[in-house]
């Protein structure tokens, strides 16, 4: 069943869950179909039969990621108050979505699923479950913030949603996960690890090491890439040979996917595939989401305030690193707009009621921003404390 059909048939006023009713009285034949589809690599259509609020809570969570993104931008383009110092997630805000949306995030901490981020994290973490206040704060070097203004935006961490921290490095996530992954399967729990690596991890020793290990222990570890072309300024043909990444994971054993990064529907369903077969016993995946991320490498350059995405000149990278058409054949495929189709087409929302939920996103996010504004800053001395896992660093002035 191709999402082509299934978009005529909802037009038509089936339901999604009806018209797989239909589709599984159309008997053996449409059974045998199934069956060959599957082994020949095509993924699940679960997402189809999600209870309609946790239909609606994935485009919520898109929303939520996509004016926090936005709101950070025109912050640094506006506000000489504002400190953050921000990697925009932008774009790839079904990746995070889909693949939290089929993790296991409530509950005590032995018992829930843990992911690992990227210095690009803002996103895996509202997905995750990450209070936003507590974020934002965390990223305006606020000693209110979710890790008391130390990590700011690269190294945040909330254990207690299982949101196991961003790395400013580019790599180390990946083999700290697997040894995640390796202590669940020891103390015999069915949790399961998960890594959020963009396509330049693919030329890091972490890689390899992460999928080699999960691959020989066979741990209930998923590596989600969200290829998103670029690494800083440079396409990512620059330093691997694969046009799918997950190539690579192939060549290691490990079950791997390519999905549309921009469908949050695609994502989840390959995660849900890749959860069950960790939970089960079944060992590692490898998701490659292809995606596309709006703003630049680092910051706000190019970009106007108001407006979604960066265009054209970035000082960093000395000259325009990516065609405009480019960013704007991406835009045209938005994660939003996505989800928010699909949702009407499936019935569970109209127009009016999608527009009220992205109010309802914009005025919490506005908070979230006031709130944080208002929280004290973290005072220079504080930099001293915590470097010693007993006591403090004396400070000292040097003339």
């Amino acid at each position: 069943m191709n999402s082509t059909a299934h978009h005529t048939a909802t037009e038509e006023g089936v339901s999604r869950r009806g018209f797989l009713q239909i589709a599984a009285l159309a008997g053996t034949a449409a059974g045998m179909a199934s069956r060959a589809a599957y082994a020949d690599g095509q993924i699940g259509y679960w997402a189809m039969d999600l209870p309609d609020d946790k239909l609606k809570g994935m485009l919520r969570t898109i929303l939520r990621i996509r004016w926090h993104e936005r709101t950070m931008a025109d912050k640094m383009l506006t506000d000489s108050n504002y400190r953050g110092y921000n990697h925009f997630y932008a774009g790839q805000e079904a990746v995070a979505t889909g693949v939290c949306a089929a993790l296991r995030n409530d509950g005590p901490f032995d018992q829930i699923d843990v992911a690992y981020s990227t210095h690009r994290p803002s996103g895996h973490a509202l997905a995750k479950g990450v209070d936003m206040k507590l974020m934002q704060a965390e990223m305006d070097f606020r000693a209110t913030g979710l890790n008391g203004g130390y990590a700011a935006e690269m190294h945040i961490a909330d254990p207690s949603v299982g949101f196991m921290g961003a790395d400013g490095m580019i790599g180390p996530g990946h083999a700290i996960a697997t040894g995640s992954a390796f202590a669940f399967r020891a103390r015999g729990s069915d949790q399961v690890s998960v890594v959020f690596g963009g396509d330049g991890t693919y030329a890091t020793p972490h890689f390899h090491s992460a999928l080699n290990n999960a691959k020989l222990l066979d741990l209930p570890f998923i590596y989600v890439l969200e290829n998103n072309l670029y690494h800083q300024y440079a396409h990512y043909s620059y330093s691997c040979p694969h046009t799918d990444i997950a190539d690579a994971a192939r060549a290691y054993g490990i079950p791997a996917r390519v999905v549309d990064g921009q469908d949050v529907f695609q994502v989840y369903n390959a995660a849900k595939e890749a959860v069950d077969r960790a939970r089960s016993g079944g060992g590692p995946t490898f998701i490659e989401a292809k995606t596309y991320r709006y703003y630049n490498h680092w910051g706000a350059p190019g970009a106007e305030a108001g407006k979604l995405g960066a265009f054209g000149y970035d000082p960093l990278a000395i000259t325009s690193f990516r065609p405009e058409r480019e960013v704007r054949a991406w835009m045209q495929r938005d994660p939003v707009d996505i989800a928010r189709k699909t949702l009407i087409d499936w019935g569970l929302l109209d127009a009016a009621a999608a527009d009220a939920m992205e109010e309802e996103v914009k005025a919490e996010v506005t908070e979230a921003f006031a709130w944080a504004a208002e929280q004290p800053l973290c005072k220079p001395e504080d930099g001293l404390k915590n470097v010693f896992a007993e006591g403090e660093v004396i400070p000292r002035q040097i003339a």
